[in-house]
């Protein structure tokens, strides 16, 4: 029986920066670890198990997935190469089901840029199901908000924040705490307004009466 979590890493199969990542894994105290499909490679090469294996495994080292097929603890969700959605998309969908509250995403912004809209569009269907989440790699954090939101300077990911509307216009966003604020703005898809942002004062306030934001914290 697998015990419900509230923190869940997914790592899936697009390129990962090794010293951060570890780094990120040893910050972050994940309680759980599901890897996407070839996302099991980067952790049976840094010596790491997963809690749980999702995918159809049609990309993976052969010897790395008979190597995890050996070890005990391991949870398996076995899918079809065809199929609807992508090999983090059920990972992310079994995260939720498994009770998480907080899901990062690391290994999803990779070169495929197919690929990483896809997983933007994830956090959307996950702040919808109340779930906060997180696409994440060396440089940037991304997570779409659906409600007023504080990123204090000292525990920001980066030097620029980034405001994108996500499937619609976004109406009355005020800034406050940002080197360019805000008062009542309408952000549509066709202006790039929101583009590095900088927090200026002790903490940013994102506030907004309709829509959704994607904020990208960047750190170059």
């Amino acid at each position: 029986m697998i015990q419900k979590t509230k923190k869940i890493l997914v790592i899936s199969g697009g390129a990962i920066e090794a010293s951060f990542m570890l780094k990120y894994i040893e910050e972050q105290q994940f309680r759980y670890i599901i890897a996407a499909d070839s996302g099991m490679e980067f952790l049976y090469k840094y010596g790491k198990k997963p809690d749980m294996i999702v995918g159809d495994f049609d990309s993976v080292d052969p010897a790395v997935l008979e190597a995890y097929r050996k070890m005990d603890g391991i949870e398996w969700k076995v899918l079809r190469p065809e199929k609807d959605d992508t090999d983090t998309e059920s990972a992310v969908q079994t995260a939720a089901e498994l009770g998480a509250e907080e899901i990062h995403i690391v290994g999803g912004t990779g070169s495929r840029l197919d690929h990483m809209l896809a997983n933007v569009y994830l956090l959307g269907l996950l702040r919808e199901e109340g779930i906060s989440a997180y696409l994440v790699d060396a440089h940037n954090r991304v997570q779409v908000i659906d409600q007023r939101t504080v990123i204090k300077r000292e525990t920001q990911y980066g030097k620029y924040v980034s405001l994108l509307p996500f499937m619609g216009a976004v109406e009355g966003i005020t800034l406050k705490g940002m080197k360019y604020p805000l008062e009542d703005y309408i952000l549509d898809h066709c202006h790039s307004i929101g583009i590095s942002n900088e927090i200026t004062g002790e903490q940013a306030e994102i506030e907004f009466r309709t829509g959704r934001l994607i904020v990208i914290e960047s750190k170059d």
